[in-house]
């Protein structure tokens, strides 16, 4: 089975959380999306490229969601969310990813 890189699931657990939580009015389903994301990738950041950087990986990717929400108002909700996720993805890439 081919691994999905870490840049793909993290990007796709904050895509995919907003849009979880857009879609079914139901913010706690979103951030469940949110958080079983972000877990795998912080497990394949550990596996990829050690716990410093998985840590440093897992608090970017906290600070990216909720930066996206002040983002969200001078830029919108989904250009917010696709910008925070393009920058998870390409630290992911960066750190961990490129390696593998």
């Amino acid at each position: 089975m081919p691994k999905i890189p870490s840049a793909v699931v993290a990007a796709g657990g904050l895509v995919g959380g907003y849009g979880v939580a857009r879609w079914s009015k139901r913010r706690e389903w979103g951030g469940g999306v949110l958080a079983v994301a972000g877990g795998a990738a912080a497990w394949q950041w550990r596996q990829r490229a050690g716990g410093k950087a998985a840590g440093a990986l897992a608090a970017g990717y906290v600070v990216a969601f909720g930066a996206s929400h002040p983002l969200a108002k001078k830029v919108g909700a989904w250009p917010a969310v696709l910008g925070v996720a393009g920058a998870v993805a390409l630290a992911s890439w960066v750190v961990a990813d490129r390696r593998g």
